[in-house]
């Protein structure tokens, strides 16, 4: 699966089939996942403009199709334009999330619930129906966090995006630790080396726009 898929599964209740944290931060966690992967894979990198205000941006190393639907749109709305991290990320979540749910849906691994609050008002919701998948990330998670074992580069990125939206002690409750040395962890993880150096700048530009998005969600929560 895609490191997104993992994201969203982590992120959705396998009992209520609703999101974990806010909708907003869901949805940057795993567009952040994609621009990872992409990273990852060297299709995309990160080019920090010389100057004053060094600004850097997004762009498109020239390739085949990566060969999965998702990630080549996404590097083609990423080529549309290239544009600051914060920018890409905001333009590849636009139906990220409801495209990666049916494909799961179609996989067997969820399914797509709908239902009315107050007989009114239209919900969505994908609990799971094969977690196993799931809890073989999860318990990877577990692992690296509370065992201590050494992460993959994909675990490793599942950890930062997790960290970022400050979703970690929800996805994986009933470690043993408090949430403060379970947020520490994850950030030394996040901090750690998740690749080779293009794809490190790349992931520290788009780690740098989920933590910005992902901050500026909660502030707005708390303030209204």
């Amino acid at each position: 699966m895609l490191m997104a898929e993992d994201v969203l599964l982590l992120l959705t209740d396998d009992t209520t089939g609703r999101s974990l944290v806010d909708g907003t931060r869901r949805d940057i966690a795993v567009a952040g996942a994609v621009i990872a992967e992409l990273a990852a894979a060297g299709r995309l990198e990160a080019v920090t403009a010389d100057g004053v205000l060094r600004r850097t941006t997004l762009q498109v190393v020239p390739g085949p199709a990566v060969g999965d639907d998702v990630l080549d749109e996404a590097l083609a709305r990423v080529g549309a334009g290239n544009g600051s991290p914060a920018a890409v990320l905001d333009r590849i979540r636009k139906g990220l999330r409801e495209r990666l749910y049916a494909r799961l849906v179609e996989r067997g691994v969820l399914r797509a619930q709908e239902g009315r609050v107050l007989g009114i008002f239209p919900t969505s919701s994908w609990p799971a129906v094969d977690g196993l998948h799931e809890a073989e990330v999860r318990r990877g998670l577990h692992e690296v966090l509370v065992a201590g074992r050494a992460p993959t580069p994909h675990e490793a990125s599942v950890v930062a995006l997790l960290s970022a939206v400050d979703a970690l002690p929800k996805v994986l409750p009933g470690t043993g630790l408090p949430n403060r040395e379970l947020r520490a962890r994850g950030k030394r993880v996040a901090e750690g080396d998740v690749g080779g150096e293009a794809a490190r700048k790349a992931w520290e530009a788009v780690q740098a726009a989920v933590v910005a998005a992902g901050t500026a969600t909660a502030v707005a929560a708390a303030s209204s």
